[in-house]
């Protein structure tokens, strides 16, 4: 009984730490990308803070898992959380004094994504030092739970700051999420990793065992090879958000934020449920599930017309796009937490990094211009209708490969 509260309190400690940096992350990711909205009004633009801001996550996510996985998770993730802070520290007190032209966002959005490439993996890799394996789902829906409290209210108080005050006050609100957050994790005892002996082969060896974890497990390389084909569509969808409610429904940034409400609403209905009362089996099916859930929300989302009305339905699948969104990701990462040995999970999670990073740049760069010319609700439908057609095809190829390897085992 007091091992559990320990490990309980210990969780808890780290989960609201980084619900309060998330807080404000949240709150000033929306500030600065509404900011960019109302200047420049192009989704060009905002897909070009979207490049900036995940591609040092492609370039940096190998040497994020490895570090994860060789050195101390918890120095990790509470020097990459400060970096984060002290840079937005930086640029708060230049945009106070100066008129800052709209590319040093850009500046400031690539440094703040090579922190939260280290900061990602490691973070993700301590909780199962923390946690029960029989108790990695619960945990994981209290982390999306946290998670999507701060999508909550993050957007809300970055419209507030942003109606209020000048962005370089805004800003503050990320500075002090990384003091406290780090603070938190800072008075958190972390059991020690035990590693096993390694063979000597530097980086490149370390990275081939890390993509090695895919390659021996075939569920999980099916759902990531889902996810990564699914992602080049759905990730640019979060930067043209703004531009749904601002340029296709013609409303103020209020709205903007009930959009954000609504998905973290949606986040949040999920992560109770795996937090409380579901319980999964079949992570990798829950999983998919969840992939169809996203893609049936983005067609709903481009279907809708441009009336008042229409942004109310707009809300609401956005709902469904959390829900379903939560519903993907916490079974799968308990099911790298429950399956992946301790020294090698730093790298699984960084592949995940990895395709998050890689997708979001490119698929900008392919959806922005479509989107300019189109419109954004066309591209939402369009992600919608590819992605539900991508996750078939990987699910029949899956059912393939195991109809074809029962085959061979019934002949022998």
């Amino acid at each position: 009984m007091e091992t559990t509260r320990k490990w309980k309190s210990q969780f808890m400690i780290v989960a609201f730490g980084q619900a309060v940096s998330m807080l404000g992350s949240h709150g000033v990711q929306f500030a600065l990308i509404w900011w960019l909205a109302e200047r420049t009004s192009s989704p060009l633009m905002l897909g070009i803070s979207g490049i900036v801001a995940y591609l040092p996550m492609s370039l940096f996510s190998p040497i994020a898992g490895i570090a994860a996985d060789r050195y101390n998770r918890k120095v990790i993730s509470i020097v990459s959380d400060m970096a984060m802070g002290i840079v937005a520290l930086i640029y708060a007190v230049l945009l106070f004094f100066f008129d800052l032209p709209v590319w040093t966002v850009f500046v400031m959005l690539c440094v703040r994504g090579i922190g939260s490439t280290f900061q990602q993996p490691a973070i993700q890799s301590i909780i199962p030092q923390l946690v029960p394996k029989d108790q990695l789902i619960k945990t994981n829906g209290w982390m999306q739970l946290l998670n999507s409290g701060s999508f909550l209210l993050g957007p809300v108080i970055g419209a507030s700051l942003y109606a209020v005050f000048p962005m370089s006050v805004v800003l503050m609100s990320d500075v002090a999420g990384a003091i406290l957050a780090s603070a938190a994790l800072a008075a958190v005892k972390i059991p020690e990793l035990i590693k096993e002996e390694k063979e000597k082969g530097g980086f490149g060896k370390e990275i081939q065992e890390g993509i090695q974890v895919f390659r021996e497990d075939r569920k999980l390389l099916y759902i990531v090879t889902a996810e990564a084909l699914c992602m080049f569509f759905y990730a640019p969808l979060s930067s043209f958000y703004p531009l749904m409610t601002s340029d296709y429904f013609n409303l103020s940034a209020m709205y903007g934020s009930a959009v954000e409400l609504s998905f973290a609403m949606g986040m949040m209905a999920a992560s109770l449920l795996f937090s409380s009362i579901l319980k999964v089996r079949r992570k990798i099916r829950a999983s998919f599930i969840g992939l169809f859930g996203i893609s049936i929300a983005s067609v709903i989302c481009g279907m809708i017309p441009p009336v008042y009305g229409g942004w109310f339905v707009f809300a609401a699948a956005c709902i469904c796009l959390g829900a379903a969104g939560n519903v993907h990701t916490i079974p799968l990462t308990a099911y790298i937490q429950e399956t992946v040995a301790p020294e090698k999970m730093g790298r699984a999670f960084s592949v995940l990094t990895l395709i998050s990073s890689v997708t979001m740049p490119v698929g900008l760069l392919f959806s922005s211009p479509i989107a300019e010319q189109v419109g954004v609700n066309v591209w939402f439908f369009i992600s919608g209708l590819c992605m539900t057609g991508l996750t078939t095809g990987v699910l029949i190829r899956w059912g393939m490969a195991n109809c074809s390897t029962l085959s061979r085992q019934l002949k022998k």
